[in-house]
């Protein structure tokens, strides 16, 4: 039972300590938490206080059975919050920091569970040694449990409240605008698009980064090529794949490099080196490419052309995204280029805003969903060693994009008026509009698979393709349906 009691004691003072040594950047982490963040200055005091009384009183004689108790409350409270991140957050934060941010957040409800039964076995067996009632112990238990857990789905759903409103905007639903027509498993969850061409769909891995999959689109066979780079002794952090018929890219912006090998070639050569570092990429043609990059002078994210075949290389375009708070967080987004490389589109996270352009980068429309939030609803703090986060959870607005000619389809963060919130649970909802005018053209849903919302689509104009859980699921677009 001491055995039990100390390891409860290390573990609340080691929890403790590491939050106090990092308190800033735990409270930050707090306030991004999707269920708590409404009240996350008290509980950021709060747990830490409570975490080190307990680990006060379960080393004390007196006082050990009273810390056994708020032990198993405390751990019970920590394990309901880790299941409702799971099963019912709209998105999962990061893990919490020291020795057990190593561990995912479901190793770590495994953890914590260990903990909470620890707990109850310290209470039964130093209730036993004084000679109490068992029943009363196993009935006090069960209420502490019961109590705590019942706080935090209180403060969540609270929290929830607070945080999200129904939006002041009605979609207009389209009329069966796709049919499901066909599904091929692809055993791993784990795929990205990587590009359409030639009657195949390529598909990129980040767990297998030097591996291209290809799969035809009728979905007969899926075959990989493991990809040979010419040069590779550099600290890649992200390879990513790209595909522009005939040839493959593979590119990580923390390394300012770009390979190029053509589709029947294994072998990529390196075709940039030390033109620019950046963090995204789209391909316009064999030799010219539209970045976001980071700015040296002031951090700011900016759009830039990089063409090989031009001197300089490079050049910023530092009109396109247009700050609003910080110019990272609130112009974070998206960017794509529709197949025909004549048109590259900019979606904004956190604000209904998406950005048209020509392949030099020219500005043709600014163009704005429905909903009405027109400036990013974020909220961004500097800690004291120079980084910036957030320190709220972030509104975001979209959350991907596919084109389709002159129609972008864009996946909706928010839900409008009297949408049923159920839907909302089981679905992903794609906004049609226009990219050549103002205009939006109706919505529709796509139904999550085993409880996993789609994670990216793509498509070749006949067909949309939609990655799901472990699935790429084909869905035939009706004639005219976007008319």
């Amino acid at each position: 039972m001491k055995i039990v009691s100390i390891l409860l004691a290390l573990l609340f003072m080691y929890a403790a300590a590491n939050k106090l040594l990092d308190f800033e950047n735990f409270q930050v982490q707090l306030a991004q938490s999707p269920l708590l963040s409404a009240y996350a200055g008290i509980i950021s005091y709060g747990i830490i206080t409570i975490e080190l009384i307990v680990a006060v009183m379960l080393c004390l004689n007196e006082s050990r059975q009273v810390g056994l108790y708020a032990s198993l409350g405390l751990m019970s409270a920590f394990t309901i919050y880790i299941y409702l991140i799971l099963n019912y957050s709209d998105f999962i934060p990061c893990s919490c920091g020291g020795i057990l941010e190593k561990l995912g957040w479901t190793e770590h409800l495994i953890f914590n569970i260990c903990f909470v039964v620890l707990s109850a076995l310290g209470i039964f067996v130093l209730v036993r040694k004084n000679k109490g009632k068992t029943w009363n112990a196993i009935l006090l238990s069960i209420s502490t449990v019961i109590v705590s857990c019942l706080v935090v789905i209180i403060m969540f759903i609270s929290s929830e409240n607070i945080i999200k409103k129904e939006n002041n905007f009605t979609r207009r639903f389209l009329q069966h605008p796709i049919f499901d027509d066909k599904t091929v498993n692809l055993s791993v969850n784990s795929y990205y698009f990587a590009g359409i061409a030639d009657g195949n769909i390529y598909l990129g891995n980040p767990t297998t980064p030097l591996f291209l999959a290809k799969i035809d689109t009728g979905f007969q066979k899926l075959t990989r090529v493991k990809i040979t780079l010419d040069k590779k002794n550099y600290p890649f952090r992200n390879i990513q794949l790209q595909v522009k018929s005939p040839y493959y890219y593979l590119f990580d912006g923390n390394v300012p490099i770009i390979y190029r090998g053509k589709l029947n070639d294994s072998l990529a050569h390196t075709i940039s080196y030390g033109d620019a570092f950046f963090n995204q990429l789209s391909v316009l043609d064999s030799g010219k490419f539209v970045l976001r990059v980071q700015k040296r002078s002031d951090k700011q994210y900016s759009m830039a052309s990089l063409d090989l075949n031009r001197n300089p290389k490079l050049e910023l375009k530092p009109t396109v995204l247009e700050k609003q708070i910080d110019g990272v967080f609130d112009v974070d987004g998206i960017l794509g280029v529709e197949a025909g490389a004549e048109k590259v589109v900019y979606t904004y996270y956190y604000r209904n805003e998406y950005i048209v352009m020509d392949s030099n980068l020219n500005i043709r429309h600014r163009l704005n969903t429905i909903d009405t939030t027109k400036t990013a609803n974020i909220s961004v703090t500097k800690l004291s060693d120079g980084r910036k986060k957030m320190n709220a959870p972030s509104f975001s607005v979209n959350k991907g994009f596919a084109l389709l000619g002159d129609l972008i389809l864009n996946r909706s963060n928010l839900k409008g008026k009297h949408e049923p919130a159920g839907s909302w649970k089981t679905s992903s909802i794609i906004d049609v509009y226009r990219t050549d005018e103002q205009r939006y053209i109706g919505s529709f849903y796509i139904r999550n698979k085993n409880g996993k919302a789609m994670s990216a689509m793509i498509s070749d104009g006949i067909y949309l393709y939609v990655l799901v859980d472990n699935e790429l699921q084909r869905y035939r677009i009706r004639k005219d349906a976007f008319k």
